[in-house]
């Protein structure tokens, strides 16, 4: 009643007044819960201990051991009045009720009790898989938590049958809940061993679920209300549920639920969004975002799930990449970008869902964006051709970052204009050639080469295997070294911005920030294994944690000079202790994956986002914006780039010299063939989408060269190098006629890192 009244006189929009009349409305609350009851539960019971809450420990008592608790527990005075259904909603309620009158903390006290209540997430999801799921179970015949109510649930597929899962024993203190929690644990490194995970595109069938395709209209308030409790409380779990838990544990839902739970995440999101929602819906969907996102990003990370399951509600139903473009555009034309849950609420299936896309129509997307603002600015004469509005600079090859800085740092978005560049030899003459796009596209992979490289201070490479680049913490103290990285996030946005491959990726914490997304504890792993392997052992420690002598603070080193950082305010005087170890563990790694990288990629994002616009960037994962910018493969793929080349000055697919150049390319190593690349197009990366894409295409000139009589009768071949033009992507070959004379030839100018005055 009370927030039918709220939804009435329209305070959920007026933030402002709402929060100006706190105390009066506190005490609405409190009257409107003593004054129903059907509940009996006052308004501070709420707070009480997990133990205390009779309401729920009474609930998991019934379903762990069944019918037979019902006779023994007859003289309880509240037996029989309160079911799951009947406490979901209170709770469901007190949600809303919590984040409408309380907006500093929100719903976090009801959160806290829900979460850490062992078994009572499994029971949750228990009811949601019986509805969900019907073919895959039996109906129960246990009547004990049935009512009239339930019967009325029983035609909307609510409660008809029970999970026989058990839970143990309940925990006294929610930093121990965690290790609690009912579930098989199925350890085992290998998450994808199920035939779950083999699933191919034909039987991607698998994961649409058809009881949700009319989500939220088409389904029960039964069972939208069980959807909204437990998505909102999951979601909050998965804050603090480590990998070990997740994967290896397997608590408090065996890998099996998890892909069942993201299949029914991903089907009601995709499908609620498709439809219209209303405001009623609004916490449902919300909170199935909130677990949605959580999910994915930890699959993302470390899949557990197959590809297909993603891909799965938008199979027959998604629409072409142009249509959704633009609605895209339209939808975040007025919006903030972080403003994600309110443009959600309009339905925008790509803000809020693109990995319902496969990554090529992504990808397509992406360039389809920077197609409609190049548009969108020539129309508003912003674009022009070689003159007035194109940039021009001079870049000694010694000083590439310097010169790049001091000229075109101050640009900002006008760095979407041509850039033409004149190179100055390291021996200090003008280098050969005219700047027709070859040029600036090598003078981008270079600048990035140079001030990416660890050497350079700005960034260092994370411990793990692949070497991803995260920013050095020193590089505060560095002269400029916090503009230089907004200098840095305009060229790599400049590289997005004309398709120009570069050869790096970054750590998936660092590219977190760039798609404005937090990060937590079990993404530690990714960044530094030593440190989250030690958290890990402080959080599961059997023992009094004082005895490991530790405190809120953390030391760095830089320069030579110690610096201690306070985790907290006071943080060098408060020792941790097994009451607030989960505190430092978090903290710890709040510290390491947001607040210590903060400034850079902050700085880095500002820059980056002056050339591409925020929501574009959100169709990616942080694997996949890597790929996005360095394109993934450390080789290139010959058929293709054979299949897309022209051939000029006399050549054709049937010369012999081309016949030898591509026996010789079969031949190279995937290093050697990414060098000709460069060489040539001065990126040593294929387009993403194919070399069909590549503009201008990939060309092979020919160079004729004259040899004397006497040569030809010798069986000498030619001597002249091959040479490139990177404006226009053509290589120039000579007429070889034995390929060891091509291929000696072709090494040698590829392996020479030498600019035009080579030819």
């Amino acid at each position: 009643n009370l927030l039918a009244w709220v939804d009435n006189v329209g305070w959920v929009k007026e933030k402002k007044d709402l929060q100006g009349n706190v105390g009066t409305s506190a005490a609405g609350i409190d009257a409107v819960l003593h004054d129903n009851e059907s509940l009996n539960i006052t308004y501070m019971e709420l707070f009480r201990p997990v133990c205390q809450q009779w309401h729920l420990m009474k609930l998991l008592e019934i379903a762990k051991t069944g019918a037979t608790s019902c006779a023994a527990a007859n003289d309880k005075k509240y037996l029989g009045k309160l079911e799951l259904l009947d406490i979901a909603y209170f709770y469901s309620y007190m949600l809303r009720i919590f984040s409408v009158f309380n907006p500093m903390v929100g719903s976090l006290p009801v959160l806290n009790l829900l979460s850490f209540t062992p078994g009572y997430l499994l029971n949750l999801w228990g009811e949601l898989e019986n509805s969900i799921f019907p073919e895959n179970g039996h109906i129960a015949e246990d009547n004990c938590l049935r009512t009239s109510k339930s019967s009325v649930n029983k035609k909307d597929g609510i409660l008809d049958k029970r999970q026989k899962q058990t839970s143990k024993d309940g925990a006294n203190k929610l930093v121990n809940a965690l290790h609690k929690f009912t579930g098989k644990s199925q350890a085992g490194p290998n998450y994808m061993d199920t035939a779950d995970g083999q699933v191919d595109e034909e039987s991607s069938d698998v994961w649409t679920i058809e009881s949700l395709r009319y989500v939220p209209q088409g389904i029960s308030k039964d069972l939208s209300c069980l959807l909204h409790l437990f998505c909102a409380a999951y979601s909050h779990l998965l804050l603090v549920l480590d990998d070990i838990e997740f994967y290896e544990k397997q608590v408090p839902f065996t890998l099996e639920q998890q892909r069942r739970i993201a299949a029914m995440l991903n089907t009601l999101v995709y499908n609620g969004l498709n439809h219209d929602t209303g405001h009623q819906n609004r916490p449902l969907m919300d909170s199935a975002i909130r677990c949605l996102h959580m999910m994915y990003e930890r699959d993302c990370r470390h899949q557990f799930c197959p590809p297909v399951l993603w891909l799965s509600p938008a199979k027959r139903s998604r629409p072409p990449i142009a249509v959704a473009a633009r609605t895209h555009e339209v939808l975040s034309a007025n919006m903030r970008s972080d403003e994600s849950l309110t443009v959600s609420s309009l339905g925008s299936v790509v803000t809020t869902t693109p990995h319902v896309f496969p990554f090529e129509e992504r990808v397509e997307m992406f360039r389809e964006f920077i197609s409609m603002d190049k548009v969108s600015r020539k129309m508003a004469g912003d674009v022009a051709g070689p003159g007035s509005r194109s940039i021009e600079i001079v870049v000694r090859r010694g000083h590439i970052v310097e010169d790049g800085f001091r000229q075109l740092n101050s640009l900002g978005s006008r760095l979407k204009s041509s850039i033409h560049v004149s190179f100055v030899s390291e021996c200090g003459l003008p280098e050969a050639g005219l700047d027709y796009g070859g040029l600036s596209k090598e003078f981008l992979t270079d600048i990035s080469k140079s001030a990416f490289a660890p050497e350079y201070g700005l960034f260092s490479q994370t411990s793990t295997s692949d070497r991803l680049l995260i920013p050095n913490a020193a590089a505060r103290y560095l002269e400029n070294g916090i503009q230089m990285f907004e200098f840095l996030g305009r060229v790599v946005g400049k590289a997005l911005y004309e398709g120009i491959l570069l050869d790096y990726a970054f750590s998936h914490v660092f590219v977190q920030k760039l798609l404005g997304r937090y990060s937590f504890l079990d993404e530690l792993s990714t960044l530094d294994p030593e440190l989250y392997r030690n958290l890990m052992y402080v959080k599961h420690y059997d023992g009094d944690v004082k005895e490991l002598c530790l405190d809120f603070t953390v030391t760095e080193e830089s320069f030579g000079k110690r610096h201690v950082i306070e985790l907290k305010p006071g943080g060098g005087d408060t020792s941790v202790t097994n009451e607030n170890k989960m505190q430092y563990v978090h903290a710890m790694a709040d510290y390491k994956l947001n607040r210590q990288i903060f400034p850079f990629s902050n700085a880095f994002y500002r820059g980056l986002t002056d050339l591409i616009s925020p929501s574009w960037l959100k169709l990616f994962n942080a694997s996949e914006f890597n790929q996005l910018l360095s394109g993934g493969r450390h080789d290139i793929d010959v058929d293709d780039l054979r299949k897309n080349t022209r051939y000029t000055g006399g050549y054709s697919e049937g010369s012999r010299t081309i016949k030898l150049f591509w026996e010789v390319v079969e031949g190279f190593e995937p290093k050697e063939r990414c060098m000709l690349l460069k060489f040539v197009t001065s990126c040593s990366r294929a387009p993403l989408l194919g070399f069909k894409h590549l503009q201008p295409s990939f060309t092979i000139h020919k160079v004729a060269c004259d040899s004397s009589l006497w040569a030809v009768i010798g069986g000498q071949d030619v001597e002249r190098l091959p040479s490139a033009s990177t404006c226009y992507n053509t290589l120039k070959l000579p007429t070889y006629k034995r390929s060891s004379t091509l291929k000696a030839k072709l090494l040698y100018a590829i392996s020479s890192n030498a600019g035009f005055e080579l030819s």
